[in-house]
């Protein structure tokens, strides 16, 4: 990953290893995998697209796709294709199992590629004519290097790293497999599926929510719209800070929006948490709980796909709608 000033870079790393969830299990070895499974038939290349790091030029339609994203195969499989390779689960989550994708990979055991750190030998060897990794939190020396070996797709320079919206990558990834027109079909059908949450749920709109990483940093931190996990929440209308922050016992004040949602607590966790148990947004009953890293829900919104999140809205929606109505005598629904 790019150099960061220390406590960002621990807190990004815990993040993923907390949340992410990431890829299938198994080594860096090249295995059996399949290739991309149905041809696209699209006239579209050879295509080129702009990246950070300069431009993608893909002669032709890639058979075999290696992601080295934290959740690009997620992307990758949404339409139509399955990796020859995928980055490397970082936490406890089993990838393998994620509901969201079981359909799309049909039990497969893809290799892996590295896991804190992109292995760029690993890549190599599995003869990838396409490698993508918008969420990849590559530098330039890793980009020229997996450049080198296949064209590689990287994040564009208009957000943050790891900050792309989950339309833009969609469409960015269709683009590369030439599969343009699927992937802007795809997010329409998700923006449907957030466009009736809406409408069902009105005072979503402009209303604060603190999305807290529990355990991270000094026990507690903040996502701000610099955070792809935010954008779930934004999509649905909500309010969130602009910039994440490391939140201490002494500022719990920050997680005191109109709704909170932990990420790695139970509501058991929480009343074990004095100064947190004692928030007006705890006691007045405007908290949903995500439970557990290493459960499903967690999972799904660290991978922010447009596979992830319809299945994370099914789940989610009743909760926040709970939380959100102004009503202390609500009750917050488990995820």
């Amino acid at each position: 990953m790019p150099r960061r000033p220390a406590r960002r870079a621990a807190v990004l790393v815990a993040g993923l290893t907390a949340v992410l969830g990431l890829t299938a299990c198994g080594g860096s070895d090249s295995g059996d995998a399949p290739a991309a499974e149905e041809s696209s038939g699209s006239s579209a290349f050879p295509v080129s697209i702009e990246n950070k790091f300069g431009t993608t030029e893909i002669p032709e339609e890639p058979e075999r796709v290696v992601t080295v994203g934290f959740n690009d195969q997620d992307f990758v499989l949404a339409l139509g294709v399955t990796p020859v390779g995928v980055r490397e689960n970082l936490g406890d989550y089993d990838a393998t199992q994620r509901p969201w994708a079981a359909e799309q990979l049909d039990g497969a055991e893809l290799p892996t590629v590295g896991g804190t750190e992109i292995d760029v030998e690993a890549v190599a060897a599995l003869d990838p004519d396409l490698i993508v990794g918008v969420y990849s939190y590559m530098d330039q020396a890793v980009y020229d290097q997996l450049s080198g070996i296949a064209p590689t797709l990287a994040q564009t320079d208009d957000h943050a790293d790891g900050a792309t919206p989950w339309q833009e990558q969609t469409l960015l990834t269709g683009e590369a497999l030439g599969r343009e027109e699927q992937a802007q079909e795809l997010v329409d059908e998700v923006e449907g599926a957030f466009d009736q949450a809406i409408e069902d749920n009105p005072g979503f709109a402009g209303t604060s929510i603190a999305v807290d990483l529990t355990g991270v940093g000094s026990g507690h931190y903040l996502l701000g719209q610099d955070d792809l996990r935010t954008q779930f929440f934004t999509d649905l209308g909500f309010s969130v800070p602009e910039a994440s922050t490391d939140v201490s016992q002494e500022r719990l004040d920050l997680l005191d929006a109109e709704v909170l949602v932990l990420n790695g607590y139970t509501a058991e966790d929480t009343a074990a948490e004095p100064l947190l148990a004692a928030l007006p947004v705890v006691t007045e009953d405007r908290t949903v709980h995500l439970g557990s890293y290493s459960g499903e829900v967690s999972a799904a919104l660290g991978y922010g796909s447009p596979l992830s999140l319809p299945w994370l809205l099914d789940r989610v929606e009743p909760a926040l709608a709970a939380a959100a109505d102004g009503d202390p005598a609500t009750e917050v629904p488990e995820v």
